[in-house]
């Protein structure tokens, strides 16, 4: 690897933390990287267990979104960089080989302005920690340098994952300071209760939120909010159905 380049990814890591006096996050590793690819925005994901990642990282709400997005989708480019080896580089979501391999996020995606993702898995041999995802506005691949750079930062995201999960930073909140904590608690909690009304697993209730969040086109965190305040029970229509009718928020229609 260039060390050159690798100095250089680190120093505008440092930069940016500098800049908060704070220590160097995940955060300041996706700011710093999206700066330097030119990219839109920046997000990252950690696996959790039971072969979920979870975003606990994005630099802005779009970001953010899309990440949540993907999450709910249970698809896209991050999710196949996850299970793969490679990064999965789509240079054009509006393309139709980018619909065909995500039917929903591809679609999805581009309606919220992104037309370009590019996703590096944070990876040590077999062994999967998370993904790096980079966003744009526009369609395009990256270029030579660009590329070499987001996998410097790629790296230096697991090497911050690492580091914390070996005790060496022992500061896993400040790592991971992107804003989804409050989200991913909320949803998590959802999917308790929903698999309590249904008899169901933790797991196979957050698919059943994440199903009527997608069919319903509303974030997975309202979905949630509303299970948390009881203005929606997943057993009103028996389970393994959509809601009853007077279980829906508000009175709400299903959207098409």
């Amino acid at each position: 690897m260039d060390q050159d380049r690798v100095v250089r990814a680190w120093a505008l890591i440092t930069e940016h933390a500098q800049r908060e006096g704070v220590s160097a996050s995940l955060r300041h590793v996706c700011t710093a990287c999206a700066r330097a690819v030119a990219a839109t925005g920046a997000g990252l994901s950690i696996t959790r267990g039971s072969g979920r990642h979870d975003p606990v990282v994005a630099t802005d709400d779009n970001s953010a979104e899309l990440a949540e997005l993907q999450f709910t989708l249970g698809e896209g480019p991050s999710a196949d960089a996850m299970s793969g080896a490679e990064p999965v580089l789509a240079a054009d979501l509006s393309a139709p080989a980018s619909r065909c391999r995500w039917p929903m996020f591809a679609p999805a995606a581009t309606r919220r302005g992104v037309l370009a993702m590019f996703s590096f898995p944070l990876a040590l041999g077999a062994v999967r920690v998370g993904v790096l995802d980079l966003y744009r506005d526009r369609a395009g691949g990256l270029a030579g340098e660009e590329l070499a750079d987001a996998l410097v930062f790629a790296d230096a995201a697991l090497l911050l994952v690492l580091d914390d999960r070996g005790g060496i930073t022992g500061a896993y909140p400040d790592l991971v300071d992107g804003g989804f904590d409050e989200w991913r608690a909320e949803v998590h909690q959802a999917a308790g209760m929903v698999s309590v009304q249904l008899g169901l697993g933790v797991e196979e209730a957050l698919v059943r939120l994440r199903a009527y969040a997608y069919a319903r086109d509303r974030r997975l965190v309202e979905v949630a909010r509303d299970v948390l305040g009881r203005r929606l029970r997943f057993d009103g229509g028996g389970a393994g159905n959509p809601p009853a009718e007077g279980n829906r928020p508000n009175g709400e229609e299903p959207r098409r």
